[in-house]
């Protein structure tokens, strides 16, 4: 499938190095609104929220807030979506869960029908401080339905095979479940949930035996059934929520058949082509012509991280479905950056971490964009690194590059920004084919915010410094705000000046120009 349309390595560095080059935005080139950039409470915020009020004031500021201090430096990367894990109740279980303690969620349901609107306690602190920051978009995802529904009584599989961990007989209540959580966290806590992503990862292989975290595997047909089902109870309720499918663990599993069977492959057609009618959710009131996915284990070599995500867009497009990328962390195969084990404070995870985020919205044109954990422990899965010594009772987080570098994006290309194509042009004017996309060089993005200004945001992936003219095609002459992360102290989204559009690009640096 993917054979056709793989990108060349030499064609991806046809920039002259160190060559006069200019960056135009290309005007009448259109391409997706991108609807917010965000990342997971998962696990950690079970913990953090109920920590001294200081240090949950500062992890909140870092990742939701839009306000500048006093010299104009951002005082945080303002994330416009957070994930919120809506738990299945296997830490209510404790050991008999099976599952290791830092992992397991408290369920709002009780075993008696009944709702306990106390508990995820932590989790619900982090909305209540998302939004008041003014983070506009809350998402709820489920790792596993509660364990009063599951088959084996639990929130993990337990290798018992690759169908839904779900009795056949609970999947009405299962879905109402969801419907009434969301409308239970308005109605107690005044946080209103945009969107409910019911199953998460069902395709994944490791789903099926039972991980030592919730989760569970799913058919694409029991997928369907919960969407409907889940379709069903919102429209009952009254409520605006939106339902998200299909949050596949690897691109791959979304356009064919990759580590599983039949049942769970090429998932963005049975799910949206009317024609797959067992499994098309696309007539559902509350389903979204949106197919999310996981940006793991595609991410090298380049130029099969390209194709990928442009054969995505190209059936995406065919279906009249948009594509979010909704979670990612380091993995074992992105051996580039040392894989996943240990944190890395600097810019070699970040920069890593940037070109992906470039080609999933260049090449399959993303419209939402997530990092999985916003904080973790001693692995590249978190934007923050928390320390503790009695068992995340207390702590103290420490904040990373790759942090900022993703604030690059979320703290200025806001909900309803439009992506533009941009252009390359040799000293003669010519257009170089692929120019803003070399990607272990120079990458570039351009978009248009609802307000009226334009963003770009480039990259340099090199060890040079890169001469960097950025125009706009309309010819108008404009001023530039430039903020740049790299491992330079103190460039963390640092303000370093502005421009008429002439720059030179810091070694192993995002740059990011706001037009002021």
């Amino acid at each position: 499938m993917f054979s056709t349309i793989i990108l060349s390595a030499a064609l991806a560095a046809a920039v002259p190095d160190g060559g006069a080059v200019t960056y135009r935005v290309d005007t009448g080139a259109k391409r997706q609104t991108v609807e917010h950039f965000g990342a997971s409470d998962a696990w950690s915020m079970k913990y953090m929220g109920l920590w001294p009020e200081d240090e949950q004031r500062k992890v909140a500021d870092w990742l939701f807030s839009t306000a500048d201090d006093a010299s104009g430096k951002p005082c945080g990367i303002g994330l416009s979506v957070w994930r919120f894990n809506l738990g299945a109740g296997s830490e209510e279980q404790g050991d008999a869960a099976q599952i290791q303690p830092s992992t397991r969620t408290e369920c709002f349901l009780k075993a008696d029908g009944t709702y306990d609107w106390s508990k995820q306690a932590g989790q619900v602190r982090f909305l209540e401080l998302a939004k008041e920051r003014g983070v506009p978009y809350l998402l709820a995802f489920l790792n596993s339905p509660p364990v009063y529904f599951t088959e084996n009584g639990l929130a993990t599989n337990t290798g018992r095979g690759g169908t839904l961990n779900l009795r056949p007989d609970c999947y009405d209540d299962f879905a109402r479940f969801m419907a009434e959580a969301v409308d239970g966290l308005e109605r107690e806590h005044g946080l209103h949930i945009d969107y409910v992503s019911p199953l998460n990862e069902p395709d994944g292989h490791w789903n099926w035996l039972g991980p030592k975290q919730e989760g569970t595997p799913a058919t694409s047909r029991e997928v369907a059934r919960v969407a409907r089902e889940l379709d069903k109870e919102i429209t009952r309720l009254g409520l605006s929520t939106k339902i998200l499918v299909n949050e596949s663990s690897d691109l791959r599993c979304l356009l064919g058949t990759h580590m599983t069977d039949w049942q769970r492959a090429r998932e963005l057609s049975s799910l949206f082509s009317p024609d797959s009618t067992d499994t098309y959710v696309g007539a559902c009131k509350n389903v979204m012509p949106v197919i999310a996915g996981h940006s793991y284990w595609t991410n090298t070599p380049l130029d099969f991280m390209r194709s990928v995500r442009r054969a995505l867009l190209g059936a995406a497009d065919s279906l009249g479905v948009s594509f979010w990328q909704t979670e990612i962390c380091i993995m074992a195969n992105d051996e580039e950056i040392g894989g996943g084990g240990g944190f890395d404070f600097g810019m070699k995870t970040a920069l890593y971490v940037a070109r992906v985020i470039h080609s999933d919205l260049v090449d399959a044109c993303a419209r939402s964009w997530s990092w999985w954990r916003a904080v973790g422990g001693d692995y590249k899965d978190g934007l923050i690194r928390a320390y503790s010594t009695d068992g995340m009772k207390t702590g103290y987080a420490v904040d990373s590059k790759l942090m900022w570098t993703l604030g690059n994006y979320s703290r200025f290309v806001r909900p309803g920004a439009v992506r533009y194509e941009m252009q390359a042009l040799a000293a003669d004017g010519s257009v170089v084919p692929d120019g803003c996309n070399d990607m272990r060089g120079v990458m570039c993005s351009a978009y248009l915010n609802k307000d009226g200004r334009w963003v770009v945001v480039a990259l340099n992936y090199s060890e040079a410094l890169k001469p960097f003219a950025l125009t706009v095609g309309d010819g108008k002459a404009r001023t530039w705000r430039m903020y740049r992360t790299s491992d330079v102290s103190g460039e963390s989204l640092k303000p370093v000046g502005d421009t008429d559009g002439s720059a030179r690009l810091a070694p192993r640096s995002v740059t990011t120009f706001v037009e002021r």
